[in-house]
């Protein structure tokens, strides 16, 4: 077929004054063949029958389709579009344009091929037995976008079956960028990570993440608060997700408010949506940090913060600061398959991490804690500290 056409009926004009539909107009992604086929002698080895010899070599040798297949090289993008960017549950037909930016990432920043897989039920058993049945054809596996709590099971089944990276990057992603800058900021203020007490707002698939990646990275104290305050073990609405919340953070046992928790607090991280009264803010110590990374509004704003805070972070392009996904998962996943580490461990995630402030360096300042999204020193760092970790730990083929 030739070149996508617009409709005829006039629909198409709704959308001609918006650039960024015509960046995706008939889709941002296709596959190419790595082999040319110019005479009868490359077909009958790219196809049949040469490629006959090759299946059967496979199949007496199973490790050998790591060499003469693509599927170690190519990640699945994942998702059943029930958490969608700031648009909640959009369904898998409107989720796979950011399925289809994801693959672009992967390719643009890592080197790695991916294919955008959306499925159209929700059911944590059929999304389970989906990606375990198909995935021979892939090297890793990439979950976007399922919401919690489900996305906790669907991952934590997905790795117990699979002896490839899984990683849900709506939980671990952010976590790893989250805790890099945090690094950074700490070192901007002058202070330990054990020192400082931390409130997060929001205890979905963000949340969890960031709070147990800042926990294992050896954060002094946290409170994580949701909807109905902040998580603590009185409470008898606990899923088994806060419960081990409420088991790990909260020293104090405080059973009040985001706002009550904030008082004296060294860091808040928005991972919620909503606002944060001004005197919250003002309530917090001195030379505090704030991470509001909900988009596109912040939970607070920036510049209300910075009257406060001595490093502000949000999840917006064109601030200071981006807390930006794509700093940690292609790395992640390059190194993981680089290495042949049948997992993406905690420890993989704490090197990754550590590379990404690492790239900072002693450029570091209140406005400068993490690394520009378009930094094309990150990806490789965190590729080699992650496939570094993962030989050192022992989780490679």
């Amino acid at each position: 077929m030739g070149a996508h056409q617009p409709p005829h009926d006039g629909t198409a004009d709704r959308f001609a004054s918006d650039p960024a539909f015509a960046v995706h107009e008939g889709g941002k992604l296709a596959v190419r063949p790595t082999r040319s086929i110019d005479t009868v002698g490359d077909l009958a080895l790219t196809y049949t029958p040469g490629v006959a010899r090759v299946s059967s070599a496979i199949a007496a040798e199973p490790e050998l389709a790591a060499r003469f297949t693509w599927a170690p090289r190519v990640v699945a993008v994942v998702s059943d579009g029930t958490a969608v960017l700031g648009l909640g549950d959009i369904g898998p037909a409107a989720a796979l344009p950011v399925m289809e930016g994801k693959a672009c990432l992967f390719a643009e920043f890592a080197g790695l091929s991916s294919v955008p897989v959306v499925l159209s039920t929700t059911d944590v058993d059929a999304i389970v037995e989906t990606v375990v049945a198909i995935a021979p054809s892939f090297g890793g596996i990439n979950l976007e976008d399922i919401s919690a709590p489900r996305c906790f099971e669907v991952e934590d089944r997905l790795r117990a079956r699979l002896d490839i990276p899984v990683m849900h990057d709506d939980q671990h992603g952010t976590a790893i960028v989250v805790l890099a800058a945090l690094r950074n900021a700490a070192r901007v203020v002058g202070r330990e990570l054990g020192d400082l007490r931390v409130v997060v707002s929001g205890a979905g698939a963000a949340g969890i993440a960031c709070t147990r990646i800042l926990l294992g990275a050896g954060v002094g104290d946290i409170a994580v608060a949701d909807s109905r305050g902040v998580i603590h073990a009185g409470r008898d609405d606990l899923t088994p997700v806060k419960r081990w919340v409420a088991e790990h953070t909260n020293r104090s046992g405080y059973a009040g408010t985001m706002a009550g928790a904030l008082e004296g607090a060294d860091v808040y991280l928005g991972l919620s949506g909503g606002s944060v009264p001004e005197a919250a803010i003002a309530a917090m110590a001195p030379g505090c940090i704030v991470f509001s990374l909900a988009n596109p509004i912040p939970e607070v704003d920036p510049d209300m913060a910075a009257r406060y805070a001595a490093v502000v972070a949000t999840g917006r392009s064109g601030e200071p600061n981006q807390i930006n996904n794509v700093l940690a998962f292609p790395g992640v996943f390059r190194g993981a398959i680089d290495a042949g580490a049948t997992r993406i461990t905690e420890e993989m995630k704490l090197a990754a991490a550590a590379a990404i402030a690492g790239v900072v360096g002693d450029e570091v300042r209140a406005d400068y804690v993490v690394p520009s999204p378009l930094d094309r020193r990150v990806a490789e760092a965190v590729a080699a500290a992650v496939a570094d970790c993962a030989r050192e730990q022992g989780v490679t083929r």
